[in-house]
């Protein structure tokens, strides 16, 4: 793309409402999908207890999904470069039922 396309293009102005900013936390994600939809639960999980909260679900296209896919594996590289290798180690994968009803990804 040229630089006069470029400047052209409009600019999206992105606002971050002050009850989202402190973000959510989460230590577990389950993505499902259908033909048409990605959905991502953000999940807490407390040592020691049964249950486990959502809290937060995102649902995108999967054009989109594949977009952030790939943001997340260029943030990760990027991430590793800078910091060393993310170590998966010590974090074993759920050993409980995973499938809320849907076809699953990975977490």
């Amino acid at each position: 793309m040229s630089q006069d396309n470029a400047a052209k293009k409009p600019k999206l102005n992105i606002e971050l409402p002050e009850e989202v900013a402190p973000g959510v936390y989460s230590n577990l994600a389950v993505v499902t999908h259908s033909q048409t939809e990605f959905i991502l639960d953000f999940i807490q999980v407390m040592p020691g207890t049964p249950k486990a909260q959502v809290r937060s679900r995102v649902v995108m296209s999967p054009q989109h999904a594949k977009r952030v896919m790939k943001m997340l594996v260029d943030n990760i590289s990027k991430f590793e470069s800078q910091n060393g290798t993310i170590e998966m180690s010590g974090h074993p994968e759920p050993s409980f039922p995973m499938n809320f009803g849907g076809p699953t990804g990975e977490a």
